[in-house]
Protein backbone atom coordinates (compact mmCIF):
# COMPACT_ATOMS: atom_id res chain seq x y z
CA UNK A 1 0.00 0.00 0.00
CA UNK A 2 1.27 3.48 -1.19
CA UNK A 3 1.76 6.10 2.05
CA UNK A 4 -1.24 8.15 2.73
CA UNK A 5 -1.49 11.90 2.61
CA UNK A 6 -1.71 14.00 5.57
CA UNK A 7 -5.49 14.54 5.22
CA UNK A 8 -6.09 11.26 5.17
CA UNK A 9 -3.79 10.62 8.26
CA UNK A 10 -4.65 13.23 11.03
CA UNK A 11 -8.70 11.29 10.95
CA UNK A 12 -6.56 7.85 11.37
CA UNK A 13 -4.43 9.21 14.03
CA UNK A 14 -7.35 11.00 16.12
CA UNK A 15 -8.87 7.22 15.86
CA UNK A 16 -6.25 4.51 16.66
CA UNK A 17 -6.44 5.90 20.56
CA UNK A 18 -9.94 4.42 21.17
CA UNK A 19 -9.35 1.99 18.33
CA UNK A 20 -6.36 0.31 20.36
CA UNK A 21 -8.31 1.20 23.87
CA UNK A 22 -11.21 -0.83 22.63
CA UNK A 23 -8.36 -4.34 21.26
CA UNK A 24 -5.64 -4.54 23.45
CA UNK A 25 -2.99 -6.59 22.58
CA UNK A 26 -4.18 -6.79 19.08
CA UNK A 27 -1.70 -7.96 15.92
CA UNK A 28 -0.38 -5.32 14.15
CA UNK A 29 -1.34 -6.46 10.79
CA UNK A 30 -4.90 -7.14 11.84
CA UNK A 31 -5.21 -3.07 12.91
CA UNK A 32 -3.28 -1.97 9.70
CA UNK A 33 -5.92 -4.24 7.44
CA UNK A 34 -8.54 -2.20 9.63
CA UNK A 35 -7.22 0.68 8.45
CA UNK A 36 -6.45 -0.28 5.11
CA UNK A 37 -2.75 0.93 5.73
CA UNK A 38 0.64 -1.18 5.43
CA UNK A 39 2.24 -2.38 8.43
CA UNK A 40 5.33 0.04 7.76
CA UNK A 41 2.40 2.80 7.97
CA UNK A 42 0.95 1.75 10.66
CA UNK A 43 3.94 1.89 12.46
CA UNK A 44 4.49 5.68 11.36
CA UNK A 45 1.25 6.33 12.73
CA UNK A 46 1.99 4.51 15.97
CA UNK A 47 5.15 6.33 16.48
CA UNK A 48 4.10 10.17 15.83
CA UNK A 49 1.16 8.71 18.24
CA UNK A 50 3.59 8.09 20.89
CA UNK A 51 5.45 11.80 20.93
CA UNK A 52 1.71 13.12 21.31
CA UNK A 53 -0.33 14.17 24.47
CA UNK A 54 -2.83 16.57 25.52
CA UNK A 55 -1.58 20.29 26.71
CA UNK A 56 -0.24 20.10 30.16
CA UNK A 57 1.78 17.34 30.14
CA UNK A 58 5.23 17.44 30.54
CA UNK A 59 7.49 14.42 28.27
CA UNK A 60 6.86 12.19 30.10
CA UNK A 61 3.69 11.79 30.26
CA UNK A 62 3.11 11.75 26.37
CA UNK A 63 1.04 8.83 25.33
CA UNK A 64 2.78 5.28 25.50
CA UNK A 65 2.00 2.48 23.26
CA UNK A 66 3.61 -0.58 23.23
CA UNK A 67 4.41 -1.92 19.42
CA UNK A 68 7.83 -3.43 19.34
CA UNK A 69 6.33 -6.72 18.60
CA UNK A 70 3.59 -8.15 16.54
CA UNK A 71 0.91 -6.69 18.79
CA UNK A 72 -0.07 -3.14 20.21
CA UNK A 73 -1.33 -1.85 23.40
CA UNK A 74 -2.10 1.42 24.61
CA UNK A 75 -0.38 1.37 27.80
CA UNK A 76 -1.05 5.48 28.75
CA UNK A 77 -3.56 7.48 26.82
CA UNK A 78 -2.22 10.82 28.20
CA UNK A 79 -5.52 11.88 29.05
CA UNK A 80 -7.47 11.08 25.33
CA UNK A 81 -9.84 8.56 27.10
CA UNK A 82 -11.70 12.08 28.75
CA UNK A 83 -15.49 12.92 27.48
CA UNK A 84 -15.70 15.58 24.89
CA UNK A 85 -15.78 19.11 25.87
CA UNK A 86 -16.33 21.65 23.86
CA UNK A 87 -16.22 25.29 24.19
CA UNK A 88 -19.05 27.52 23.07
CA UNK A 89 -17.06 28.68 19.90
CA UNK A 90 -16.14 25.35 18.94
CA UNK A 91 -19.25 23.79 19.16
CA UNK A 92 -21.07 26.93 17.58
CA UNK A 93 -18.73 26.26 14.71
CA UNK A 94 -19.84 22.32 14.59
CA UNK A 95 -23.64 23.03 14.84
CA UNK A 96 -23.25 26.04 11.93
CA UNK A 97 -21.60 23.15 10.01
CA UNK A 98 -23.76 20.31 10.61
CA UNK A 99 -27.51 22.62 10.17
CA UNK A 100 -25.98 23.88 6.95
CA UNK A 101 -25.49 19.73 5.55
CA UNK A 102 -28.83 18.89 7.37
CA UNK A 103 -30.50 22.28 5.30
CA UNK A 104 -29.35 21.01 2.30
CA UNK A 105 -31.70 19.54 -0.52
CA UNK A 106 -31.53 15.54 -1.41
CA UNK A 107 -29.00 14.58 1.29
CA UNK A 108 -28.41 11.19 1.06
CA UNK A 109 -27.81 10.49 4.71
CA UNK A 110 -30.17 13.03 6.52
CA UNK A 111 -30.16 10.87 9.95
CA UNK A 112 -26.97 10.96 11.00
CA UNK A 113 -26.33 14.10 10.18
CA UNK A 114 -29.11 14.75 12.49
CA UNK A 115 -27.64 12.09 15.35
CA UNK A 116 -24.26 14.21 14.88
CA UNK A 117 -25.83 17.17 15.62
CA UNK A 118 -27.65 16.06 18.67
CA UNK A 119 -24.17 14.75 20.30
CA UNK A 120 -22.47 17.69 19.36
CA UNK A 121 -25.46 20.12 20.91
CA UNK A 122 -25.36 17.84 24.30
CA UNK A 123 -21.79 18.18 24.46
CA UNK A 124 -21.49 21.80 24.32
CA UNK A 125 -23.75 21.50 27.42
CA UNK A 126 -26.29 23.58 26.51
CA UNK A 127 -24.08 26.41 24.75
CA UNK A 128 -25.54 26.42 21.66
CA UNK A 129 -29.47 25.09 20.87
CA UNK A 130 -32.25 26.36 18.50
CA UNK A 131 -32.46 30.05 19.74
CA UNK A 132 -28.57 30.17 19.62
CA UNK A 133 -28.19 28.73 15.75
CA UNK A 134 -30.39 28.75 12.85
CA UNK A 135 -29.40 27.99 9.48
CA UNK A 136 -30.79 28.71 6.10
CA UNK A 137 -29.35 28.40 2.41
CA UNK A 138 -29.92 30.99 0.06
CA UNK A 139 -32.27 30.56 -2.86
CA UNK A 140 -29.52 30.01 -5.33
CA UNK A 141 -27.60 27.33 -3.68
CA UNK A 142 -31.00 25.07 -2.69
CA UNK A 143 -32.22 25.17 -6.80
CA UNK A 144 -28.31 24.55 -7.19
CA UNK A 145 -27.76 21.16 -4.50
CA UNK A 146 -31.19 19.82 -6.39
CA UNK A 147 -30.45 20.68 -9.47
CA UNK A 148 -27.20 18.50 -9.32
CA UNK A 149 -29.15 15.91 -7.94
CA UNK A 150 -30.81 15.27 -10.43
CA UNK A 151 -27.91 15.49 -12.93
CA UNK A 152 -25.92 13.08 -10.69
CA UNK A 153 -29.34 10.69 -10.39
CA UNK A 154 -30.67 11.48 -14.03
CA UNK A 155 -33.58 12.21 -13.03
CA UNK A 156 -36.32 15.28 -14.53
CA UNK A 157 -37.52 18.35 -12.69
CA UNK A 158 -40.19 20.17 -12.32
CA UNK A 159 -38.77 24.82 -12.36
CA UNK A 160 -41.07 27.87 -12.64
CA UNK A 161 -38.95 29.83 -14.32
CA UNK A 162 -38.87 33.57 -14.78
CA UNK A 163 -37.78 34.35 -18.83
CA UNK A 164 -36.88 38.14 -18.91
CA UNK A 165 -36.91 38.24 -22.48
CA UNK A 166 -40.33 37.37 -22.82
CA UNK A 167 -41.27 39.08 -19.00
CA UNK A 168 -42.94 36.18 -18.05
CA UNK A 169 -42.98 33.03 -15.56
CA UNK A 170 -44.12 29.65 -16.86
CA UNK A 171 -44.20 25.80 -15.58
CA UNK A 172 -41.96 23.01 -17.16
CA UNK A 173 -40.70 19.78 -16.91
CA UNK A 174 -37.47 19.56 -17.96
CA UNK A 175 -34.71 16.31 -18.32
CA UNK A 176 -31.34 18.37 -17.27
CA UNK A 177 -28.19 17.40 -18.97
CA UNK A 178 -25.16 19.84 -17.12
CA UNK A 179 -24.93 22.31 -14.13
CA UNK A 180 -22.07 24.94 -15.37
CA UNK A 181 -21.06 28.23 -14.50
CA UNK A 182 -20.49 31.12 -16.18
CA UNK A 183 -19.67 34.91 -15.98
CA UNK A 184 -20.27 34.62 -12.09
CA UNK A 185 -23.33 32.71 -12.75
CA UNK A 186 -25.25 29.21 -12.15
CA UNK A 187 -26.50 27.42 -15.48
CA UNK A 188 -28.72 24.33 -15.86
CA UNK A 189 -28.95 22.91 -19.87
CA UNK A 190 -31.42 20.75 -19.90
CA UNK A 191 -34.04 19.24 -22.42
CA UNK A 192 -37.01 21.15 -22.43
CA UNK A 193 -40.34 19.12 -22.89
CA UNK A 194 -42.55 22.26 -23.37
CA UNK A 195 -40.17 23.85 -26.07
CA UNK A 196 -39.16 20.12 -27.00
CA UNK A 197 -35.20 21.77 -27.40
CA UNK A 198 -32.39 22.00 -25.61
CA UNK A 199 -32.87 25.18 -23.29
CA UNK A 200 -30.04 27.12 -21.27
CA UNK A 201 -31.74 28.35 -17.85
CA UNK A 202 -29.73 30.57 -15.16
CA UNK A 203 -30.08 29.06 -11.40
CA UNK A 204 -31.22 32.89 -10.37
CA UNK A 205 -34.61 33.31 -12.93
CA UNK A 206 -35.55 29.36 -11.74
CA UNK A 207 -38.26 30.87 -8.79
CA UNK A 208 -39.13 26.83 -7.86
CA UNK A 209 -37.52 23.39 -8.47
CA UNK A 210 -39.05 20.16 -7.41
CA UNK A 211 -37.04 16.54 -7.97
CA UNK A 212 -39.36 14.36 -10.20
CA UNK A 213 -39.13 10.77 -9.24
CA UNK A 214 -39.30 9.79 -12.85
CA UNK A 215 -36.18 9.07 -14.95
CA UNK A 216 -34.75 12.26 -17.43
CA UNK A 217 -35.41 11.26 -20.73
CA UNK A 218 -33.26 13.46 -23.36
CA UNK A 219 -33.50 12.19 -26.87
CA UNK A 220 -30.11 10.68 -28.39
CA UNK A 221 -28.19 12.80 -30.43
CA UNK A 222 -28.49 16.16 -28.67
CA UNK A 223 -25.60 18.72 -28.97
CA UNK A 224 -25.01 20.56 -25.96
CA UNK A 225 -24.45 24.69 -26.69
CA UNK A 226 -20.55 25.61 -27.49
CA UNK A 227 -19.80 28.08 -24.72
CA UNK A 228 -16.54 28.95 -26.37
CA UNK A 229 -18.31 32.53 -27.00
CA UNK A 230 -20.49 32.90 -24.52
CA UNK A 231 -23.60 30.94 -23.09
CA UNK A 232 -26.36 33.10 -25.08
CA UNK A 233 -26.77 33.66 -28.54
CA UNK A 234 -29.32 36.15 -29.31
CA UNK A 235 -32.07 34.76 -32.27
CA UNK A 236 -31.69 37.23 -35.31
CA UNK A 237 -35.41 37.23 -35.73
CA UNK A 238 -36.15 38.70 -32.26
CA UNK A 239 -36.70 42.19 -32.26
CA UNK A 240 -33.47 44.39 -31.49
CA UNK A 241 -34.08 47.73 -29.35
CA UNK A 242 -31.39 50.53 -28.25
CA UNK A 243 -32.37 52.01 -24.99
CA UNK A 244 -30.66 54.99 -23.08
CA UNK A 245 -30.49 54.09 -19.08
CA UNK A 246 -29.34 56.22 -16.02
CA UNK A 247 -27.22 54.81 -13.80
CA UNK A 248 -29.92 53.52 -11.48
CA UNK A 249 -31.34 51.27 -14.28
CA UNK A 250 -27.86 50.36 -15.17
CA UNK A 251 -28.43 46.68 -14.03
CA UNK A 252 -30.06 45.91 -16.88
CA UNK A 253 -27.50 45.42 -19.22
CA UNK A 254 -26.03 42.91 -16.75
CA UNK A 255 -29.61 41.21 -16.09
CA UNK A 256 -30.48 40.72 -19.60
CA UNK A 257 -28.49 39.68 -22.33
CA UNK A 258 -27.14 42.41 -24.01
CA UNK A 259 -25.19 42.73 -27.17
CA UNK A 260 -23.84 46.10 -26.74
CA UNK A 261 -23.50 48.62 -23.69
CA UNK A 262 -21.61 52.17 -24.79
CA UNK A 263 -21.78 55.27 -22.21
CA UNK A 264 -24.12 57.83 -23.72
CA UNK A 265 -21.23 60.84 -22.68
CA UNK A 266 -22.49 64.00 -21.10
CA UNK A 267 -20.66 63.25 -17.59
CA UNK A 268 -21.03 59.41 -17.76
CA UNK A 269 -24.15 59.58 -15.81
CA UNK A 270 -25.86 57.39 -18.81
CA UNK A 271 -25.35 54.19 -20.96
CA UNK A 272 -27.09 52.75 -24.11
CA UNK A 273 -27.89 49.50 -24.10
CA UNK A 274 -28.67 47.19 -27.28
CA UNK A 275 -30.54 44.41 -27.43
CA UNK A 276 -32.73 41.42 -28.82
CA UNK A 277 -36.26 40.77 -27.08
CA UNK A 278 -38.53 37.69 -27.93
CA UNK A 279 -41.18 40.53 -27.11
CA UNK A 280 -41.73 43.71 -26.27
CA UNK A 281 -43.66 43.68 -23.50
CA UNK A 282 -41.46 43.85 -20.98
CA UNK A 283 -39.55 46.54 -22.26
CA UNK A 284 -42.72 48.44 -22.16
CA UNK A 285 -43.44 47.85 -18.63
CA UNK A 286 -39.76 48.62 -18.03
CA UNK A 287 -40.23 51.93 -19.41
CA UNK A 288 -43.17 53.11 -17.61
CA UNK A 289 -42.00 52.14 -14.41
CA UNK A 290 -38.83 53.81 -14.64
CA UNK A 291 -39.89 57.13 -13.77
CA UNK A 292 -38.16 58.14 -17.41
CA UNK A 293 -35.16 56.68 -16.33
CA UNK A 294 -35.28 54.21 -19.47
CA UNK A 295 -35.95 56.16 -22.62
CA UNK A 296 -36.26 53.72 -25.94
CA UNK A 297 -34.33 54.94 -28.60
CA UNK A 298 -35.22 52.26 -31.64
CA UNK A 299 -37.32 51.05 -33.28
CA UNK A 300 -38.97 54.25 -33.68
CA UNK A 301 -42.71 52.71 -33.64
CA UNK A 302 -42.11 50.96 -30.16
CA UNK A 303 -40.81 54.08 -28.84
CA UNK A 304 -43.69 56.02 -30.29
CA UNK A 305 -46.18 53.32 -29.15
CA UNK A 306 -45.32 53.68 -25.51
CA UNK A 307 -44.92 57.41 -25.76
CA UNK A 308 -48.75 57.50 -26.47
CA UNK A 309 -49.69 55.16 -23.91
CA UNK A 310 -47.77 56.97 -21.21
CA UNK A 311 -49.64 60.16 -22.42
CA UNK A 312 -52.67 58.60 -22.16
CA UNK A 313 -52.24 57.58 -18.83
CA UNK A 314 -51.22 60.90 -17.75
CA UNK A 315 -54.66 62.21 -18.92
CA UNK A 316 -56.51 59.70 -17.50
CA UNK A 317 -54.77 60.44 -13.52
CA UNK A 318 -55.40 63.84 -14.53
CA UNK A 319 -58.90 63.49 -15.34
CA UNK A 320 -59.05 61.60 -11.36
Amino acid sequence: MAATSNEERLPRLLALVPYLQARPGIEVAQAAADFGVSEAQLRRDLTLLWMCGLPGHGPGDLIDISFEGETVSVVFDAGMSRPLRLTAEEALALVVALRTLAETPGLADSDAVQRALAKVEAAAGGAVDDSTVAVQLDHDQRVVAVVQRAVDDRRALRLRYYSASRDETSERTVDPVRLFEADGRSYVEAWCRQAEGMRVFRVDRIEDVTLLDEPAKVPEGVQLRDLTEGVFHPASEHLLVDLRLSRAYAWVADYYVAQEVVDDGDGGDKVRVSLRVADPGWVRALVLGSAGQVEVLSPDWLAEAIRTEAARALVSYAAK
